[in-house]
């Protein structure tokens, strides 16, 4: 799938990768969400996620960023410095921290669907954009969805104050990635390369200051993270939603990531046996047809 990918820019038709590149993201971050929650009952905590989550993709990315440098001349700083806040570090450490003592659930539901929102506000409002009536309806389905998911979630599982505190902010900082990325002129590769290899020297800072606890994780804990933190979310996830940033629009591309929270719902029913009713399939359906609607599949052809 990867390679697969990789070679997809500019050799297949780009709203095909885009579309894929999208699917992709959401599949892999409905897996993030439960693997972060799991680390609450491990000895890992934020930082060594974090560790985990850059390092991997900045050795395997080494090639990329080594050849661009880690400021490339011809993207501005302040558009590096909002890419790997947004998608890197910082928001790392908000959504990992708010994760750890959120239920799974909710708490991929309200990222989730903050997401589309906040990025097609930051659009409307900084670069006015302007949406039309069909993809307006999307996010208003979007948001339906996203409340009744949330309100009968947490009638089950209930919802921190960090939760509703931190999520949200993660999303304006994933939004403001978005957006940075759309104007930066990177590849998805390099954008992928450039927020790893700061991140993780971030994080490295963060060890030095704090310490760590990965010699205390049991190998297959390690395992599990190295390859949905690692290879999944921090490598082939963010490449594939650059890809969907660059051949979608931003706010086209954000729009799928509504289907995070139906995805994790669904996944908590199946594979951890939470409970699966009727609010989580009228929300599933509300989602999707919100997503297809955002993302102008709908919309009239200029």
């Amino acid at each position: 799938m990867a390679m697969v990918s990789l070679s997809s820019e500019g050799k297949t038709n780009p709203l095909v990768a885009g579309y894929a590149g999208a699917v992709v993201t959401v599949l892999i971050w409905a897996t993030w969400v439960l693997a972060t929650r799991h680390t609450a009952a491990t000895p890992l905590g934020t930082i060594d996620i974090g560790l985990i989550r850059y390092g991997v993709p900045a050795l395997l990315l080494a090639p990329v960023w080594l050849k661009t440098g880690l400021m490339p001349k011809h993207v501005p700083a302040r558009l590096v410095v909002v890419m790997v806040a947004g998608a890197g570090a910082l928001f790392f450490q908000v959504t990992a921290a708010a994760l750890h003592t959120t239920p799974a659930a909710p708490g991929g539901i309200l990222l989730g669907g903050s997401m589309p929102l906040a990025t097609a506000l930051i659009g409307i409002t900084l670069f006015g954009e302007r949406p039309d009536r069909m993809r307006l309806a999307g996010l208003a389905a979007i948001v339906a969805g996203v409340v009744i998911l949330l309100a009968a979630s947490l009638q089950k599982s209930g919802m921190t104050m960090t939760g509703f505190l931190l999520l949200p902010l993660g999303a304006v900082l994933w939004a403001g990635f978005t957006h940075a990325f759309r104007r930066s002129g990177l590849s998805a590769l390099e954008g992928a390369a450039l927020i790893a290899v700061w991140s993780f020297l971030i994080h490295l800072v963060l060890a030095a200051l704090f310490g760590t606890h990965l010699g205390e994780a049991s190998l297959p804990d390690l395992a599990l993270q190295v390859t949905s933190q690692g290879v999944l979310s921090g490598l082939i996830a963010t490449f594939a939603y650059g890809t969907a940033i660059r051949t979608l629009g931003g706010s086209q591309a954000a729009a799928f990531t509504a289907i995070t929270p139906v995805l994790a719902t669904l996944g908590g029913a199946v594979f951890l046996g939470e409970s699966f009713g009727a609010a989580e399939i009228t929300a599933a359906l509300v989602v999707g047809a919100g997503v297809a609607l955002s993302t102008g599949v709908l919309s009239p052809k200029r």
